[in-house]
Formats: structure tokens, C-alpha cells, sequence
């Protein structure tokens, strides 16, 4: 594991350039994704060096940790409840699907919290749950 962390610290302090796609700045529906250059007369595919560079295999990280996340840890996405049986506390820590609603979420993470996993995108429940919920009788006293 310390050879793990040590390339983890390796792969942050690495100077990676930011790929960006040619004429990303001139246009905004163009997105954020590298798009290999093409063109005949093209700086960027001709590797001017102002222009940016090109990804190589050289720019890598090492093969034991690709993927890691920063933490150390291995990322696994969960969805439900059920899907946390079997993981590793010490190796993998669990990132929560985008589309979990907020109910569903707190179960995943009491239940993470219960098993010793850390949850990489976690959030406070709490606030939600103290909101209280405004009754029909309260409306009509109002009014």
C-alpha cells in the first residue's frame, strides 16, 4: 500500500498539460472534450508548441493505480442499499449514482457508515429532514 500512496503522490505532483480541443475558446457549442486535430494545415497536429500539446502514452499514469481515486482508494458506483455487501472497507470506498434520490441516499450512507466504507460523495441529510412539512389545517387557518 505505501508503494500505491507514493505513486499517487507521483501522479498529483505530475505537470500533465490540460488537452484542449482546438478553437475551444472561439466557439462556445464546442465542448470540453479532446477531439483529435485533422486538418491538412493544422499547428496543433504539426505539434507546434504553443499550440498545445497532443496525449502520447508517455502522459499515463502508472497501470497499479489507474483509476484510483486521489484518497487511495478504489472506486466502486452504488445504487442501491444492497450493493454494498462484499466490499472492502481498507481497498474500495463507494461513490453514490447521480440519479439516487435523497431517501434512497441516506440508506446508502447509514448503512456505508454501519459497514466502515467512506462515501466519496456524501451529503448532509440532515437539513432536509428538518424542514417541516406544512399540513393542510395550517393553510387553512392562514387564510
Amino acid at each position: 500500500m505505501d508503494e500505491a500512496r507514493r505513486l499517487i503522490r507521483v501522479r498529483t505532483r505530475h505537470n500533465k498539460p490540460a488537452f484542449k480541443r482546438r478553437g475551444l475558446h472561439r466557439k462556445a457549442k464546442l465542448a470540453d472534450v479532446w477531439r483529435r486535430p485533422r486538418g491538412l494545415h493544422n499547428k496543433q497536429r504539426r505539434q507546434f508548441s504553443a499550440k498545445g500539446a497532443l496525449p502520447r502514452p508517455g502522459y499515463g499514469s502508472p497501470a497499479a493505480i489507474r483509476g484510483m481515486h486521489p484518497s487511495g482508494y478504489e472506486e466502486v458506483r452504488v445504487f442501491t442499499p444492497a450493493e454494498l455487501a462484499g466490499l472492502n472497507p481498507e481497498t474500495q470506498a463507494i461513490r453514490i449514482g447521480g440519479s439516487v434520490g435523497n431517501r434512497k441516499r441516506g440508506a446508502i450512507q447509514t448503512r456505508a457508515l454501519e459497514l466502515g466504507l467512506k462515501v466519496l460523495n456524501a451529503k448532509d441529510l440532515t437539513r432536509t429532514a428538518e424542514i417541516p412539512a406544512v399540513s393542510e389545517e395550517e393553510v387553512n387557518e392562514d387564510e
